[in-house]
């Protein structure tokens, strides 16, 4: 690992576990061994830090999700495979979940826009799947917005109880809640 990611993944545990205002460039740089200032020799500021993380998690989703689509055939697939998509990230990467979640009201601009540009980005793109369906007579729904703020939601929601070690694996997980999309898009079989 490079010295800029071992200094991004001390923030990002440092973010998670005390949050962003407590935690000081002091903190990272002793978490990496090295004195706060020469830590701007590595990244301009703490707020620098954070919209890297941001930024940088919303970019692996939209990427995610465009490789989901592009899997797909027919509105019907591509929601199962871009819920998988966005369900397996949230699983694998649990403290850039809980980051993106907690500290948006932390980012300042042009960070803030930029972040919220992307979210808007990602929600629509599963928009597009929905709205896709229901013109193609695949998805029953009265709002294509509410389904994807659901869809998305159980996503957000495994970052927060899903664990290697659990009982169920991961594609377990993944699988079942790409029915759940499905289903949240009148899809199902008992829809």
């Amino acid at each position: 690992m490079s010295r800029a990611d071992d200094i991004r993944a001390a923030a990002l545990e440092l973010f998670t576990r005390l949050g962003y205002e407590a935690t000081t460039m002091d903190d990272i740089g002793r978490a990496v061994g090295m004195r706060g200032p020469s830590l701007y020799k590595h990244v301009a500021s703490k707020q620098d830090l954070l919209a890297q993380i941001m930024i940088a998690t919303m970019d692996d989703l939209l990427a995610a999700h465009r490789a989901a689509v592009a899997s797909g055939e027919g509105p019907v697939a591509r929601l199962r495979r871009a819920t998988e998509a966005h369900v397996r990230y949230h699983a694998r990467h649990r403290l850039e979940a809980f980051i993106g979640n907690r500290e948006i009201r932390s980012l300042v601009e042009p960070h803030r826009g930029r972040v919220l540009a992307l979210r808007a980005e990602y929600e629509a793109g599963f928009r597009a799947i929905l709205d896709a369906g229901v013109a193609e007579g695949c998805f029953k729904v009265a709002s294509t917005r509410l389904v994807s703020y659901a869809v998305l939601d159980l996503g957000m929601g495994v970052a927060a109880w899903y664990r290697e070690d659990g009982e169920l694996t991961e594609d377990t997980i993944v699988w079942q809640y790409g029915d759940f999309a499905l289903h949240l898009a009148g899809a199902g079989p008992d829809s």
